[in-house]
């Protein structure tokens, strides 16, 4: 018979309580900021590994609907790419279905589309949909407590449980006094570090503190994406037809 001493229970009991308070972390993290719509106008400034830039302009809506978030997503400028529109759909499950209407194909009929897929630089559609990510689809777990640019944080691991996701691992970094999240890691299937997340210039926008800079580095590529959000607004009034593969594909012409 095995003898359990005072210290394995204590170590098992705090193992315990690191596990249930990286979901409570979580979970404050993802309800920090409450609202029912965002439609925000953003500049994305594109960098490849010979430091040269190019630029994207977007506008993105987002709704609360009965499984979660659902967001739209009309590519401006430059011309190459514009009127490129994608929708993601929270599903009952926890995921996100994923569409794309190209207007410069004949059909103009949406597409599904897979969530590792990239139209906007470093970021992918997973990207788009990772902060509406169900919490229920990640095992969390509080690796450590340090410093970053000065903030006092809470280092997280949030380990999909399907496979299917396209990183194996996300360790996040999140102000232990605003619940603000600075920066997050990425890592690909085999356990290498893909990408990193940089947040940062928060604002109060209608009383709600705002990241309106957010770079995103892809490690293999020596590429970078930063998005700067130039327009945002909260619980503007959005019709629930914007989130249908049928207004994707009838979206009216923008000026």
């Amino acid at each position: 018979m095995k003898r359990i001493t005072v210290l394995a229970i204590l170590l098992m009991g705090a193992g315990f309580l690191y596990a249930q308070d990286a979901g409570s972390i979580m979970n404050s993290t993802k309800n920090r900021i409450k609202y029912d719509t965002i439609h925000t106008q953003s500049r994305m400034v594109i960098t490849a590994k010979n430091g040269k830039t190019s630029e994207q302009v977007i506008e993105q809506y987002s709704k609360d609907g009965p499984n979660g978030a659902n967001t739209v997503v009309e590519i401006q400028s430059p011309a190459n790419v514009a009127g490129i529109r994608i929708l993601s759909m929270a599903t009952a499950g926890g995921g996100q279905d994923q569409w794309i209407v190209v207007p410069k194909l004949k059909d103009r009929e949406a597409h599904r589309i897979a969530a590792n897929e990239n139209y906007m630089g470093d970021v992918s559609n997973d990207d788009i949909s990772s902060m509406n990510r169900g919490l229920s689809l990640d095992t969390h777990t509080l690796l450590r407590e340090e410093t970053l640019n000065g903030k006092s944080c809470y280092v997280i691991q949030s380990v999909p449980k399907d496979s299917s996701y396209q990183y194996s691992k996300t360790i996040s970094w999140i102000d232990k006094a605003d619940f603000l999240i600075y920066k997050s890691e990425m890592y690909n299937r085999r356990g290498e570090l893909a990408k990193v997340m940089e947040m940062s210039n928060f604002k109060d926008v209608q009383g709600r503190l705002t990241p309106t800079q957010t770079k995103i580095s892809t490690v293999a590529a020596g590429t970078s994406t930063t998005i700067y959000i130039e327009g945002i607004k909260y619980d503007e009034p959005i019709p629930d037809q914007f989130f249908t593969k049928a207004f994707l594909e009838a979206w009216p012409k923008r000026k």
